[in-house]
């Protein structure tokens, strides 16, 4: 056990450092999905189904933003390092053109379209009906998340790690209220039921951004000239798109291929796609730890990176994995102690319930591949500079296997929905061990800042 924990002095301090602040933003960030779940569970099976098959929107975007964040953070950090803000400055206006590109077209979409596209994960009447009302009430929100979210990003690369968790707690706070106060109608608030659910993350995700605009004109790490931000260099651009994009596509092409997995459980009736949604939440839950070292790994190596230090950041990548397969073990012990507790928190049908149990024991062993492998190609991979075979990896064993093996399993072979599910919950462990050797090559850590 000593040998597994050993690691050079200061490392667990410079890692926890960053990690707690972003394991408290990551658990507020389930909480709020937990509180949609609890308080929609309450109401009827059907609010709780549909808002899971319309917060598949949400589900891509925030793919979207996983995978923008990681590609903006692996130049930022190693400018960071290097200790050039000009640069950052313009890192953020690469980040802010994508993101909004994205999610002005999906606000157009949820908001004017939104029957239509709530029915590419369901056919079921009652929650297209839902579906498409939660998502016109929610559109603007995918907006104000095209700002916020690179911004937050930045000042993380910047190990400015602490504005964005008391954002988070804060957001928290008021989406969770309104919640309580909309879906139920309590006091002067009108009964919105799956609307008033939609109408707290709107109202919440405009005060962040309205908090981020004050911080950035208050903030004296960036630049502030918003102009210059967007006056991007063509080599900074070649750069993003040789060490940054395939991260970004990464990330992209694999929420679309997760996403085809809600499409197929859509297809396969209310009940599992209502234990589904529970089981999403009491996952994220429990592995906020695993996936906070990632995203701390990437900050605290990049910058080891940029500036030289290559055996410091090597030997720390092997402590960084030592310290998530602990994670991992300890996640899914806590999912299998709660387990038998988490069905009683929500008003679903015995089916539902019966699918519920059990799937939540298969993520016990799920979310451990998950964590392992995000460690190392989100996060390692990615921060070494090496986000290209991150991206081979994931493209093709999610396309080539994990996604046909449940469309056939689905939709030809007609297996029972549970035994779907299962074989969907096979790609992780198809990519891990071509990952861990690639790891092993050690050839992946490399600075890619220019003076």
């Amino acid at each position: 056990m000593k040998k597994i924990i050993s690691a050079r002095k200061g490392f667990y301090y410079e890692l926890f450092v960053l990690v707690i602040p972003i394991v408290i933003q990551n658990l507020i960030a389930s909480a709020v999905s937990m509180a949609d779940v609890v308080m929609l569970g309450r109401v009827d099976q059907t609010s709780i189904s549909a808002s899971s098959l319309a917060g598949q929107v949400m589900f891509l975007l925030n793919v979207v933003f996983f995978g923008l964040n990681s590609a903006l953070t692996i130049l930022a950090a190693q400018y960071w390092g290097k200790g050039d803000r000009k640069t950052i400055s313009k890192i953020l206006g690469i980040g802010l053109i994508i993101s909004l590109a994205i999610t002005v077209t999906f606000a157009v979409l949820a908001f004017f379209f939104p029957r239509y596209l709530i029915r590419i994960w369901t056919n079921v009447p009652e929650l297209i009906d839902a579906g498409a009302v939660y998502l016109r009430y929610v559109a603007v929100s995918y907006i104000f998340l095209g700002i916020t979210q690179p911004y937050l990003t930045i000042l993380k690369s910047c190990e400015r790690v602490r504005f964005a968790t008391t954002l988070s707690a804060a957001t928290l706070l008021i989406n969770v209220c309104l919640n309580a106060l909309l879906i139920f109608g309590l006091g002067p608030f009108p009964e919105m039921g799956i609307a008033g659910a939609a109408l707290a993350t709107t109202i919440s995700c405009g005060t962040g951004l309205v908090v981020c605009i004050i911080d950035f004109l208050k903030q004296n790490i960036l630049p502030k000239n918003v102009l210059d931000m967007f006056r991007i260099p063509g080599y900074l651009v070649s750069d993003f798109g040789k060490y940054s994009l395939p991260a970004f596509i990464n990330d992209a092409m694999w929420g679309l291929a997760f996403n085809m997995n809600s499409i197929i459980m859509g297809h396969l009736g209310s009940d599992i796609v209502a234990a589904n949604s529970v089981v999403s939440v009491a996952r994220d839950l429990v592995t906020v730890v695993g996936f906070g070292i990632s995203a701390a790994s990437s900050i605290m190596l990049g910058k080891e990176i940029g500036e030289n230090r290559l055996e410091d950041a090597r030997r720390d990548a092997s402590s960084i994995m030592r310290v998530a397969l602990v994670s991992c073990l300890i996640s899914g012990l806590v999912l299998f102690i709660i387990s038998p507790f988490v069905p009683g928190l929500v008003k679903i049908s015995e089916t539902a319930a019966h699918y519920l149990k059990i799937m939540l024991y298969i993520n016990c062993v799920y979310q451990m591949g998950q964590i392992i492998n995000t460690v190392l190609i989100a996060s390692l991979f990615r921060c070494g500079g090496d986000s290209r075979y991150g991206m081979i990896l994931d493209i093709s064993c999610m396309w080539g296997f994990a996604v046909p093996l449940g469309l056939i399993s689905a939709f030809v072979l007609k297996l029972p929905p549970l035994i779907v599910y299962v074989l969907m919950c096979t790609d992780e462990f198809a990519k891990m061990p071509f990952a861990i050797h690639h790891y092993f090559k050690s050839d992946w850590i490399k600075n890619i800042t220019r003076d």
